[in-house]
């Protein structure tokens, strides 16, 4: 499936409540109540895969990924996070942050199989404002200059 940059939903809009942003990638927040911390990371050139990046822009996105995995991991206490990087349906490159627990709706698998439960237990609560402050402490060493959200 070939995919334009013209045509891509991930070059004409955000793909989530932007949390951080710097000149080669930004973070998103995912809206689904049922996973509270599903964050994306999406470089912003339109590119299909890890090996179009070169060395040093591959390292710098595994390193916005982990931030973001450890500050999901700190502030929503998950039983495990799933990172995925799939792209078949929207072939730009960007990375799932998806914290999971044990009694989660899909679990134990991925949150696109089958539904095994009805209902969640309450998960912690944290609004944007400080899910975006933490990704910008954790993230402030990062040689790619930061711009605002």
């Amino acid at each position: 499936m070939e995919t334009s940059s013209q045509a891509c939903e991930l070059c004409s809009q955000p793909g989530g409540a932007i949390l951080w942003r710097s000149g080669s990638c930004r973070v998103v927040r995912v809206d689904d109540a049922h996973y509270p911390g599903f964050c994306r990371v999406i470089w912003h050139a339109h590119v299909r895969e890890m090996s179009d990046l070169d060395p040093a822009d591959r390292r710098r996105l595994m390193e916005v990924v982990f931030a973001v995995e450890g500050v999901v991991r700190r502030l929503f206490a998950p039983d495990k996070i799933n990172l995925a990087s799939f792209g078949n349906m929207v072939p730009h490159l960007h990375w799932h942050v998806i914290p999971r627990w044990r009694d989660d709706r899909h679990f134990p698998e991925p949150v696109w199989g089958s539904v095994h439960r009805s209902a969640d237990r309450p998960r912690p609560e944290v609004s944007d404002e400080t899910l975006a402050q933490a990704l910008a402490a954790a993230l402030a060493g990062l040689d790619d200059k930061q711009a605002a959200p």
